[in-house]
């Protein structure tokens, strides 16, 4: 968890440095100047194109799935599995990675609203001996908006080599959170932000303790069942399988000069809480949907989705575009952007070896986009350029053509 995954900013990080060979596909002129944060015409021709010239070494498939009431599309490139050389399914199912926050999140905040947890209360208060008693007290509201100051462990780190050969291998939570808090803490609680799994890990812990039950259960109960989540899976970590329809995921390993595709697609879900859910692009959308009509955490703690706290950002991985770069960008489960057109979209993405996630939304679901590429380079970030021109071609498509 302390190595630097890039893949996990890949829509904070948009740069504008993007593939020239994508401004050929250049959108149409629009009749007028639109305002700084109008959202743009939806333009199929820019999306087909950000997922083009598929496979290729850093992705071998993609599909994209952009709804909203102003306008839909959706689109896949690539193979399925290279072996058989099939067409990636638009409807598939992915590992979603720390997408699989937004669930622990909801289900917390649930919490919060019927009164089982306060969010101002410290950890220690609600899971005591979990954490070291030099330790400072962390609240609940810290863990979630990775305001905790919490460092991160090393447990499931390695080279692709090293996932090929250990991808089964799994860990309990509190074997990760034991890892993690061997290490010092990387700043005093509620002074700054830093995003960290070791959160999320813990958050899952404590849903565990109020609830009496399993995180999967609380899960599945509160919000699988009720939005009716046909593709949705919380998995046991000894359960290495991906259910339902799916594109393969791979994981490039070189070796004396020869780079060979190693099947990745089942592999242990032990990150749980942090990262191990399995879902498709039509369960997202009617997540994030669901959330911002306010249909599973009610008004009252809502807001802490769509808060983002007021402190710096410790670090260059996440945060590092827009008017507030710099500044925290997280909030309970979400994050923030604002693009250069001053459009801001609210979401997460997320990453395994073998898939890369994301899903964004304008705040009046407008607009919502669901992407997932699988990528081969086990969590390096090298798909970042497809990453970013899709998130263009969705939300800024000037962005495309250097303007």
């Amino acid at each position: 968890m302390r190595r630097h995954v890039a893949a996990i900013g890949a829509f904070l990080a948009l740069t504008g440095a993007l593939v020239p060979a994508v401004a050929s596909a250049s959108a149409p002129a629009s009749p007028a100047p639109r305002s700084a944060a109008e959202l743009p015409p939806l333009d199929p021709a820019l999306l087909r194109a950000a997922i083009s010239g598929l496979p290729s070494a850093t992705v071998t498939g993609a599909l994209v799935n952009v709804t909203g009431s102003a306008g839909q599309w959706s689109g896949t490139s690539g193979v399925r599995d290279v072996v058989t050389r099939r067409t990636v399914q638009a409807d598939g199912n992915f590992r979603i990675g720390s997408t699989s926050k937004i669930f622990t999140a909801v289900v917390l905040l649930q919490l919060a609203a019927e009164d089982k947890v306060d969010l101002g209360q410290s950890v220690q208060h609600y899971l005591p001996g979990l954490l070291p008693a030099a330790y400072p007290a962390i609240t609940v509201r810290q863990l979630l908006n990775h305001t905790s100051g919490l460092p991160g462990g090393d447990l499931g780190d390695g080279d692709a080599q090293w996932f090929v050969e250990h991808r089964f291998d799994s860990w309990t939570p509190r074997q990760i959170v034991a890892d993690a808090v061997t290490h010092p803490m990387e700043f005093a609680p509620g002074t700054a932000q830093r995003y960290n799994g070791t959160n999320y890990y813990v958050a899952g812990l404590l849903i565990e303790r109020l609830t009496g039950r399993g995180y999967a259960h609380e899960v599945r109960q509160r919000i699988i069942r009720p939005l009716n989540l046909r593709d949705t899976y919380v998995l046991d970590r000894h359960d290495p399988r991906l259910p339902g329809p799916h594109a393969h995921g791979y994981v490039a390993v070189t070796k004396d000069g020869t780079t060979t595709l190693h099947d990745v697609s089942r592999q242990s879900p032990y990150p749980w809480a942090e990262g191990g859910l399995i879902s498709s692009s039509a369960d997202l959308r009617i997540l994030i949907t669901a959330i911002f009509r306010g249909r599973l955490v009610p008004a009252s703690d809502l807001n802490e989705m769509f808060t983002v706290p007021d402190v710096p950002y410790v670090g260059d991985d996440n945060c590092d575009i827009g008017p507030d770069a710099g500044r925290a960008c997280f909030s309970a489960g979400l994050s923030k952007s604002t693009l250069p057109n001053g459009l801001s979209g609210w979401g997460k993405t997320g990453a395994r070896p073998g898939y890369t996630t994301g899903v964004f939304a304008t705040r009046d679901l407008s607009r919502v986009l669901v992407y997932s590429l699988n990528a081969t380079g086990n969590k390096d970030g090298s798909e970042s350029p497809y990453v970013q021109r899709i998130v263009a071609a969705t939300f800024d498509p000037d962005l495309l053509s250097g303007n």
